[in-house]
C-alpha cells in the first residue's frame, strides 16, 4: 500500500508543477472567481497577473507582449468581452495563446467556432491544468 501513495504523491507533484515557470494573464471581472482562479492557478505552479477587464490585458500586454506565456480570459465581462479580447490579442500578438472560460454553456457553444481554447466554469484543477499546458504547448510547437 505504501507504493500506492508514493505513486499518488508524485502525480499531485507533477500536476502541481505542471505550470512552474510559465506566466498567465488572468482576465476576470468577478471578485470572488478572480481570486478562486489565480489561487488555482498558483497552486499549479503558474506566476500569475491578474486584471478586471479587457482593456487593462491589453495595455498589460502592450508594456511587454512576451511578459505572459498565455491569457486566461472570461467570456462575459463588461466593456470588451473576452472573444473580442482574444480576437485582438490574436491580431496584435500572434501566437499567444488565449483559453476562454464561461459559466455559460450556450456562450460557449456559439463561441466554438472562433478557434480559441474553451473550459467551462465550475472546471476542475485537472481539466484547468490539461488545457492550459495543451494551449501552452501549442504555442511551443507553432513558434518554435
Amino acid at each position: 500500500m505504501p507504493q500506492d501513495n508514493t505513486a499518488v504523491e508524485l502525480a499531485s507533484a507533477d500536476a502541481v508543477q505542471s505550470g512552474r515557470g510559465h506566466r498567465v494573464l488572468v482576465v476576470e471581472d468577478n471578485e470572488d472567481i478572480g481570486r478562486f482562479s489565480t489561487d488555482l492557478l498558483q497552486d499549479l505552479g503558474y506566476k500569475i497577473s491578474w486584471v478586471t477587464n479587457a482593456s487593462d490585458a491589453l495595455a498589460a500586454l502592450g508594456q511587454d507582449e512576451f511578459a505572459f506565456d498565455l491569457v486566461f480570459s472570461d467570456i462575459i465581462m463588461p466593456g470588451m468581452n473576452g472573444v473580442e479580447l482574444a480576437t485582438t490579442i490574436r491580431e496584435r500578438f500572434p501566437g499567444l495563446p488565449v483559453v476562454l472560460t464561461s459559466g455559460y454553456s450556450n456562450v460557449l457553444a456559439e463561441n466554438a467556432h472562433s478557434g480559441f481554447e474553451l473550459i467551462q466554469k465550475p472546471y476542475s484543477v485537472e481539466a484547468l491544468s490539461r488545457t492550459l499546458r495543451r494551449a501552452i504547448g501549442e504555442r511551443r510547437q507553432v513558434v518554435g
